[in-house]
């Protein structure tokens, strides 16, 4: 009855005159037909008879005339999962596959799965159908098609192979769904098809790299020459082979940048996951910016985007090194992200950052979230063990905070600490001794269970307090828990072995009380143990080695990141997530050994006919894809330039071909997504830009007749370094075309282009101008002085070009010994007296930098001058002594191929022109060397050879002198203490027992200034470190018969651990 009325409603709305009630009745039968769809879908196979009536009217709507009434119709038919339709249903998508409208064809690509997943038997006719959506232009099908291609065929690597180009120019108008199914896909084909780009870089880390390690020990000479043959054997080898990217794995690479700034998560992390497993380690980078800007979504997307920086940080831990900050944890993040976060500053710590990181775990201990807290402490323990600098700090640290009232923090302590002693225990006997008390109050088991393995461990460093706690053991034996069960029973047995007449009676008692346990394990272990450690006529053979089952050396533990070897999971999958492999998941292939044969992507040119017919132009894609023809076509600008296919994996190259492109790539995804463009327009078009380009190369040559005369631009700078380059005919051709690359981007930019890439390449032009504005280039002396004049009018140019003197001869060495120690013990303020004045004098020691043998007669010798470096007060300022021991002269000495530290930086002296034979010259300059002492390499270069060297300063070089009054520094030293101290108690050497000696040495082991003190059996230093300007002060307080104590506190931990070292050997040899 309802149902009658409500069809009358519909009939009179439908026949009114009224535009509204039509409207109206519109949407209802709209929503009626959807309800019917959705009814048929659900309940298709359960009432078979029934949804098959309903088969002819579907197969009336894929003809309708209306796109959106022929995709429904395939929607709904592809859904019906009745195995006697599959006849129908292929039809149904084969003809949709030929469609019009690209909305049907991609309906057809989401039946395609469907139909699959219901008869896999159809797999033949669906990859046909799959190579003909492959083929389409259109971005609207390209994302579904690729994801039917990976449901139902992903193994046919071959139908990606022509469309591989398309795809890829495509990507930037595909939807974000259909965007990160084809980076998935593209990750996987090309990890088949290209060679691995970082191939040089893995065999010479294999080699061994030459550089010594930051804890590399100077040992094992015949180690080191082996490690130098290696090199040299891996140097030979990647000059025969050098690596060529791939124009296609460029194109990939290039294409997908862009998609980094994209507005979905899901997109920026298939494009990282594409630039870790694809692209050289020079150019990862780019990801970690994207990356941290995922960081501020919700807290679903930062836990699987921390996830992924966790693996990504253990491989390539500079890559996110500069955002540190962005991993600090708030008070406002869930436990799980805390937990993430840990993990990745934990990964990222060295010996640089550890001590702001280690003020950071500080702080984090105090959390009221315990699990949180305890994540924290393995953190700490983790820094521990891989920076054995801050060892000590840790550990000290740790043992604080036994006396912490929250019994979770003191347990997880104890486990941590137990891990860390095992590394040096003969050692740490006192911090046993503390634990052992620990066993009254600490009720966690596992805290108990690793006190009890500690002192059963080593035992022999405190044989007197471990009987004691096997006693109080015994006592509670039968309530404790099963794990400190089993640890009583072990420390009970290596007690017994080794000292048998106190505790013979305890381990009968204990192992007694085991045999009647509960727990069969526990039961077990002490027949066991019983059998093995109280010899009997029937016992084995195994109880004469007792001792040496028990108590054989254990190797420390090795605390790893849960992360390590999960990167073997394509990042940003389920698998990787979970760490174990997902329903579904395909194996991220390995690289080939060689490089299969690129002609396979390429695409045959269409005949004029086939043109005319389509209405369809050739796409961009297709043109000069093969080498040969790149270099046949002259006068058309290729897709790909050559030198691109020279320098590799460089980030010229990127440029060069970016803006070689220009509007062509921009304009490419259009093209191929529309076609309808006529023959006409198209020949235009080309003849178009033939003749722009024909523009562009002469004024390339205009510009280079006039770099002469221009000086003032920074671009002409670099062209003039490049020219200079070209006469000495030393420098690789990489630099070429780097140059070149410049000179396109400056033409280029002057046409129209769109914005990203007009960003892209002025980054980088600035990027390479970098260099060539720190180098002048040579001319008269004469000239140079002007030009610097200019350029830097408030610096005075003494401090460039120092007067060249064989002498080092420091500011202090003016005031006489006497003058200098009465000096010392004025109080004096800052405008009085600089703090250079009172540090007392001393001879500068001086390093080799290259012998006159293997410098073929040129000696160069450097030393740590102690001036402040005029153009940059961050650097440390390095006086270089060069002689010219050969009969001829050297020409041309200067820097090249700077290789540092991540932060580290470096300001080159000027070019010395001409050092005649038997001359010295003197030059300064300043190296940045960021708080450390990781050494700077690089090539000091004459106009006939280069030289491999390297600088690596001696902590005490790292700072700069700094006047403090006796108050000041001991309000500044109260706010260093804690983690932030260390102490150590020496003897002195006893020609070091005087005031004025003490004060010597340690100014001649650090560059720090004497403070003030009212005490004769104190000495007091202060300094700022160069780079950061941390504060760091020494105090030597002498006591009777030579003993003596000395503290540095200093904010670097690192630093100041060092720094100890170094002064206990002054004061001590």
């Amino acid at each position: 009855m309802f149902s009658s009325h409500r069809h009358d409603d519909l009939k009179e709305m439908l026949d009114s005159n009224k535009d509204s009630l039509k409207l109206e009745a519109m949407k209802r039968i709209v929503a009626v037909k959807k309800l019917v769809y959705v009814y048929l879908v659900r309940y298709a196979e359960e009432q078979q008879d029934l949804a098959l009536l309903s088969i002819s009217t579907f197969q009336r709507g894929l003809k309708d005339p209306n796109q959106l009434i022929r995709a429904s119709a395939l929607r709904v038919l592809s859904s019906i999962r009745v195995t006697i339709i599959v006849p129908i249903m292929m039809l149904a998508i084969k003809e949709a596959a030929s469609d019009m409208s690209p909305y049907v064809r991609k309906t057809a690509a989401h039946a395609i799965p469907k139909l699959y997943s219901l008869d896999p038997e159809q797999k033949d006719q669906l990859i046909e159908v799959i190579e003909k959506l492959l083929a389409d232009k259109t971005t609207l099908v390209a994302g579904s098609v690729v994801m039917a291609f990976e449901e139902v065929c992903p193994e046919r690597i071959d139908l990606i192979h022509k469309n591989y180009r398309k795809l890829c120019n495509l990507l930037i108008d595909v939807e974000e769904w259909g965007q990160v199914v084809i980076i998935n896909m593209l990750t996987r084909y090309a990890r088949t098809q290209f060679l691995n780009p970082n191939i040089n870089e893995s065999l010479l880390e294999e080699g061994g790299s030459g550089d010594k390690t930051f804890y590399g020990s100077d040992e094992d000479e015949d180690e080191d020459e082996e490690e130098k043959e290696k090199k040299a054997e891996v140097a030979a080898m990647a000059k025969r082979k050098p690596y060529v990217m791939d124009p296609d794995h460029r194109l990939l690479l290039r294409n997908t940048k862009p998609l980094l700034q994209s507005r979905n998560a899901a997109v920026v992390m298939a494009v990282a996951q594409l630039y870790f497993h694809l692209a050289p380690k020079a150019e990862v980078g780019v990801i970690a910016k994207a990356l941290v800007r995922l960081l501020r979504s919700h807290s679903e997307v930062q836990y699987v985007v921390l996830q992924n920086v966790a693996t990504m940080s253990i491989k390539r831990r500079g890559m996110f090194e500069p955002y540190l900050k962005s991993f600090y944890i708030r008070s406002t993040d869930p436990t799980q992200i805390k937990v993430l976060k840990l993990e990745v500053l934990t990964n990222l710590a060295n010996e640089t950052n550890i001590s702001t990181i280690l003020r950071e775990f500080q702080t984090y201990i105090k959390s009221m979230d315990k699990d949180f807290v305890a994540a924290t402490i393995q953190a700490i323990g983790r820094c521990a063990t891989n920076i054995s600098e801050v060892r000590d700090t840790c550990l000290n640290g740790l043992v604080q905070l036994l006396s912490n009232r929250d019994e979770l923090v003191v347990a997880e302590s104890v486990v941590v600490i137990k891990k860390l002693l095992q590394m040096q225990p003969e050692k740490h006997s006192d911090i046993i001794k503390h634990m052992a008390k620990l066993t009254d109050n600490i009720q966690v088991p596992m805290a108990r269970a690793s006190i009890l393995w500690l002192i059963g461990e080593y035992c022999e460093h405190v044989p007197k307090i471990a009987p004691d706690v096997l006693r109080k053991m015994a006592k509670s034996f039968t309530n404790e828990e099963d794990i400190v069960k089993l640890q009583i029973i072990n420390l009970a047995a290596k007690l017994y072995l080794t000292n048998s007449k106190q505790t013979k009676l305890l381990t009968q008692y204990v192992l007694n009380l085991a045999k009647y346990d509960q727990n069969y394990d526990i039961r077990d272990r002490a027949r066991f143990i019983r059998q093995l450690i109280v010899p009997t006529e029937k016992s084995g053979a195994l109880s004469k080695y007792a001792k040496k089952l028990f108590l054989a050396l254990k190797p420390a533990p090795v605390l790893e990141s849960p992360f390590k070897d999960r990167d073997h999971f394509q990042l940003g999958s389920l698998s990787h997530l979970l760490n174990a492999k997902a329903g579904g998941y395909q194996e991220l292939p390995d690289w080939p050994e060689a490089a299969p044969d690129p002609s396979v992507r390429n695409v045959e040119v269409f005949t004029l006919l086939e043109r005319v017919t389509t209405l369809t132009s050739v796409p961009e894609w297709t043109k000069c894809s093969s080498r040969e023809k790149r270099k046949e076509k002259k006068v058309e600008k290729p897709f790909y330039t050559d030198s691109e296919g020279e320098s590799g994996p460089t980030e010229s190259a990127d440029s060069e071909s970016d803006s070689a492109t220009g509007s062509e790539s921009s304009s490419g995804s259009e093209e191929s997504g529309s076609g309808s463009e006529s023959e006409e327009s198209k020949e235009a078009s080309e003849s178009e830009e033939e003749e722009e380009e024909e523009e562009e190369e002469e004024k390339k040559k205009k510009k280079k007749d006039l770099k002469k005369p221009v000086q003032e631009s920074e671009s002409e700078q670099s062209s003039e370094e490049e020219e200079r380059k070209h006469q000495r005919k030393s420098k690789p051709r990489k630099s070429e075309s780097e140059s070149e690359s410049d000179e396109d981007e400056e033409s280029e930019s002057e046409s129209s282009q769109s914005e990203s890439e007009d960003s892209e390449s002025e980054a980088e032009v600035k990027k390479k101008k970098k260099p060539a504005e720190s180098k002048p280039p040579p001319k008269p002396v004469k000239k140079e002085s002007k030009k610097e004049k200019k350029e830097m009018s408030l610096l005075d140019l003494d401090d460039f070009e120092p007067a060249p003197s064989p002498q080092v001869t420091p500011v202090n060495t003016f005031l006489s010994n006497s003058l200098v120690t009465d000096l010392e013990g004025l109080s004096l303020s800052d405008s009085v007296l600089s703090p250079a004045t009172i540090a007392p004098s001393s001879t500068l020691k001086s390093y080799e930098l290259l012998h006159r043998i293997t410098g073929e007669g040129l000696s160069v010798e450097y030393c740590f001058s102690r001036q402040p470096f005029s153009p940059d007060a961050n650097m440390v300022a390095v006086q270089m002594q060069f002689t010219n021991n050969a009969s001829s002269d050297t020409k041309n000495l200067h820097i090249e191929d700077v290789k540092l530290q991540s932060g580290m930086r470096v300001k080159e002296f000027p070019e010395i022109e001409l050092l005649p034979a038997g001359e010295t010259a003197t030059a300064v300059m300043g190296i940045d060397f960021c708080d450390s002492t990781q050494a700077a390499n690089f090539q000091l270069c004459t106009h006939t050879r280069k030289f491999f060297v390297s600088i690596q300063p001696p902590v005490g070089e790292l700072m700069r002198p700094v006047f403090l009054t006796e108050n000041e520094f001991k309000k500044e030293q109260g706010q260093l203490m804690g983690m932030n101290e260390i102490t150590e108690k020496l003897t002195l050497d006893v020609k070091c027992r005087n005031e004025h000696t003490i004060v010597q040495r340690v100014t001649t082991a650090a560059n720090l200034s004497r403070v003030p003190c009212g005490s004769d059996k104190e000495c007091r230093f202060a300094g700022r470190t160069v780079t950061s300007g941390s504060l760091v002060l020494v105090t030597v307080a002498t006591k009777e018969e030579g003993a003596a104590q000395l503290t540095v506190n200093c904010e670097k931990m690192v630093i100041g651990t060092m720094l100890v070292k170094d002064i206990l050997q002054a004061l001590t040899q």
